[in-house]
């Protein structure tokens, strides 16, 4: 393959997966960091315990986490049909991919929220804050470092799920790599789709240690 068709199909194909996870992403914590406050706010000694609301809530979640991601593809066709009015192409990924980084995200909010000082959040309730101003001015400020680190891993693993989705025709990088790398033995482009999906996983984990790091001493300021 020559250098200009190569430079081409994975100008597309990285352009495709930056769509699909940049979107998957926002989706993903939009649905996700709700879910996980609800489920830490519920948990027997917090400040909305619902026994039967947390139960239902962690099966829901705990389920969708222990299907493999490729067969999650395949289950959830009819609503990524239904939604997207397709089930192929980069599009078509966003919708698994957006439900399988929720689930994530929710537990990982969860744990992050579970950091914060129970001592803070009693000293909140002794002067009258609601639980809304609980959870928006004490627990996700507090939170905001872990909640970072997070996002990082979420979009680490959305990089990682979107190349898998290449295997069921979802576009992007893994995408090219299967069917040029592997199904043609073009090796060139295996390694190029693998050299650039590490880049971007070095890239994004570099930016949210940064992220990390920043916030960590605006918090301890």
């Amino acid at each position: 393959m020559d250098f200009s068709r190569l430079a081409t199909l994975l100008w597309q194909a990285s352009w495709e997966t930056f769509y699909v996870v940049a979107l998957s992403s926002l989706f993903a914590a939009v649905i996700g960091v709700p879910l996980g406050v609800l489920l830490l706010i519920t948990r027997r000694g917090q400040i909305k315990p619902q026994r039967w609301i947390n139960w239902l809530l962690g099966v829901v979640v705990n389920a969708t986490r222990s299907v493999p991601f490729i067969i999650f593809i395949i289950a959830i066709i009819p609503l990524t049909r239904f939604l997207v009015r397709t089930s192929i192409g980069p599009t078509a990924v966003i919708v698994p991919l957006t439900l399988a980084a929720a689930v994530l995200v929710a537990r990982l909010t969860e744990t992050a929220l579970a950091e914060v000082p129970h001592t803070i959040i009693e000293a909140a309730q002794s002067f009258g804050a609601t639980t809304w101003q609980i959870i928006w001015r004490v627990l996700l400020p507090e939170a905001l470092p872990g909640l970072v680190q997070m996002m990082t891993l979420t979009v680490i693993t959305l990089i990682a799920y979107s190349a898998m989705a290449g295997a069921v025709g979802g576009g992007g990088l893994g995408d090219l790599g299967i069917r040029y790398g592997y199904q043609r033995y073009q090796w060139e482009v295996m390694l190029s789709t693998v050299v650039l999906l590490m880049a971007a996983v070095q890239a994004v984990q570099f930016a949210g240690d940064r992220l990390t790091r920043r916030f960590a001493r605006r918090r301890e300021k």
